[in-house]
């Protein structure tokens, strides 16, 4: 999650004084307003987090700034991290960190990891790739635009115009910044470009752009919010922007991709290849796994890993009776008609149907496990046609704080063969409930945390907690199915799989084809999906390790929990400390959960 920053705010003299004049052993009520004043400090600050940020404030479902879009430039991440500069350091000058109860020192050091995040970021800045097939604001934008801006009055759609105005200035910052990129010798492989060609050549003309402005202007119609011939008006000013502006901006994407693509690598290997790559590299694995895990450790970590998941995938298979080995039964697997839905939209409206039918199911034993619910609504979608590709991976678009937009989980529908049966429950409960859905509308929800935790994101943290909760849903009653359970495996497998190709192809000098080959000879997974998921982590380097790490830590906190409370553990009060203080580093987890662990111990000791 990228975070917004702006110029600091004075703290009020009453707040300094409480902070000054604190101490370990302060009164009860000195305490409670030390939490108050520090939280309000916080919640200031992130204030002004988001007013740098228009299209951040619009996925949080708020208006302010709803006619503009984000300053995209060096200048501006130059301006933020001055800014944010100047905030950490009245932070440490004002609150007295040691007179701070568990909770407020939490929320302080997340504040000081997120700087000390963004201030080692900045020397790499011009290492990720501006342009993707993953992330690239080409194709986030516009479906920014159609989900998340709402239309509910004629200024909402006069803002909406003006933000169409807008793209053309803020993608011709990335084209710059990616021009800027290229002539120091970085360019991402010529995949990439061949997937955006095709992604900026399906939005030139704006038509699904146009199409959303439009149903949103007939919807103004219907609700008597203006006439006919100011909704007449309003789609001739948002064709007009689309021709004047978003066109011509993607017209120079285009052409720069097209006047690039020679000069990119058919068969790269990792980013190691590029000026200062491998530390970079480095980089990354810290900010997605926040630990100091090296690239060699991780890689040992993977292999350990899909050792131990072949042999729980190898009783599965005698379970069912399949006679031959595991790559047998990966290609029975993988082929056999009986694990696909037909490649027809019957077979995708099937297999959003059983989708949903799963998580419905296990929604209903979720008090089992959870003392804090989420409110938020949860919806099982396609992904949108001008940004469906082949085999790409599902992922879940997080609703609301307010709980006005719905949480979404997306799968990509395009090539059925790709998306198997057998898989599909355990990439529901991933994406949807007790997954990210559940974690995420949990954490914008907490009203006992800063605003700036509610919305923090940590990959190892949101990754760890989709991974681990794929197999809880097993405890809570799900994958009846032997093979879907065998599809459990295949997910894990994967996951384990990915710290071994991601280390192999930026630390050890793999190319596409051995990352390839060793994920197609570990796993039933369909080819297509394979090639699709190594072209992921050419692009985005270390991310993948993510998932992993993050669920063996969890799982390995909750071990902790068990053996040293024994008959005193919870599992409703362990997964509510996981999920009740937001996304947080490992580090920060842990500490939060042997708080617990001490907290119920002293309890009952307090009881005998």
């Amino acid at each position: 999650m990228k975070t917004f920053i702006t110029k600091s705010i004075a703290i009020s003299a009453t707040l300094v004084f409480l902070f000054v004049t604190s101490c370990k052993e302060a009164p009860k009520e000195e305490v409670v307003n030390q939490t108050e004043a520090l939280n309000q400090w916080f919640d200031d600050k992130y204030e002004e987090l988001l007013q740098m940020s228009p299209i951040g404030l619009t996925i949080q479902g708020r208006k302010d700034q709803y006619d503009k879009i984000d300053d995209l430039s060096k200048e501006a991440e130059d301006k933020q991290l001055a800014w944010y500069t100047e905030a950490t350091n009245e932070l440490k000058e004002t609150f007295d960190y040691e007179s701070l109860n568990d909770q407020d020192k939490t929320s302080y050091d997340l504040w000081l990891h997120q700087y000390e995040e963004l201030k080692a970021g900045i020397a790499y800045r011009d290492m990720g790739y501006v342009f993707d097939q993953m992330r690239g604001l080409h194709a986030q934008l516009p479906t920014l635009l159609i989900n998340f801006h709402k239309v509910d009055s004629l200024a909402d759609m006069n803002a909406y115009i003006s933000r169409i105005q807008e793209s053309g200035r803020a993608m011709n910052q990335l084209v710059d910044r990616a021009k800027e990129q290229s002539a120091s010798g970085i360019l991402p492989p010529k995949f990439t470009f061949e997937v955006v060609m095709t992604q900026t050549k399906a939005l030139l003309d704006g038509k699904p752009l146009l199409d959303d402005m439009n149903r949103k202007i007939d919807a103004l119609v219907a609700s008597e919010q203006i006439n006919s011939e100011q909704a007449e008006a309003l789609k001739d000013e948002s064709a007009k922007a689309l021709s004047t502006h978003f066109k011509p901006a993607y017209e120079n994407l285009l052409a720069w991709l097209e006047a690039e693509i020679n000069n990119a690598e058919a068969t790269p290997t990792g980013v190691s290849r590029h000026p200062n790559g491998k530390e970079y590299y480095n980089h990354m694995l810290r900010v997605f796994t926040t630990t100091d895990l090296t690239a060699d450790e991780i890689h040992e970590i993977g292999l350990k890993e899909v050792a131990r998941i072949k042999e729980e995938m190898l009783a599965i298979k005698d379970k069912v009776g399949f006679e031959g080995d595991l790559n047998e039964f990966f290609t029975f697997v993988n082929t056999d008609k009986q694990f696909f839905f037909p490649n027809t939209d019957e077979g995708r409206q099937a297999y959003l149907d059983e989708s949903t039918q799963y998580l419905d199911e296990l929604t209903k034993k979720l008090p089992d496990y959870f003392g804090i619910l989420p409110k938020a609504k949860l919806e099982v979608r396609r992904v949108e046609a001008f940004r469906e590709q082949d085999g790409a991976p599902q992922h879940y678009s997080p609703g609301s704080p307010d709980g006005t937009r719905s949480g979404t989980y997306y799968a990509h529908l395009s090539d059925m063969n790709a998306m198997p049966k057998t898989t599909m429950e355990g990439v529901a409960y991933h994406e949807g409930n007790p997954g990210h859905h559940m974690q995420i509308s949990i954490a914008q929800e907490l009203e006992s945390v800063p605003k700036f935790r509610t919305q923090a994101g940590f990959s190892v943290y949101s990754e760890g907690w989709g991974l681990y909760s794929e197999t809880l849903a097993k405890e809570m009653g799900g994958y009846e199915n032997p093979y879907y359970d065998f599809g459990r495996l295949v997910n894990e497998i994967w996951r384990a799989i990915r710290l071994v190709v991601d280390t192999g192809l930026h630390s050890k000098g793999w190319t596409e084809a051995d990352a390839i080959k060793y994920f197609s000879e570990n796993s039933s997974i369909a080819k297509g999906a394979i090639i699709a998921e190594v072209q992921r982590y050419m692009v985005m380097p270390g991310q993948a390790t993510s998932y992993k790490i993050g669920m063996l830590k969890i799982q390995e906190l909750r071990k902790k929990a068990e053996d040293e409370l024994g008959d005193k553990f919870d599992i409703k009060g362990f997964h509510d400390t996981i999920l009740g203080g937001g996304a947080l580093p490992l580090e920060l987890l842990e500490r939060r959960v042997n708080e617990w662990i001490k907290s119920i111990s002293e309890m009952e000791d307090v009881k005998m």
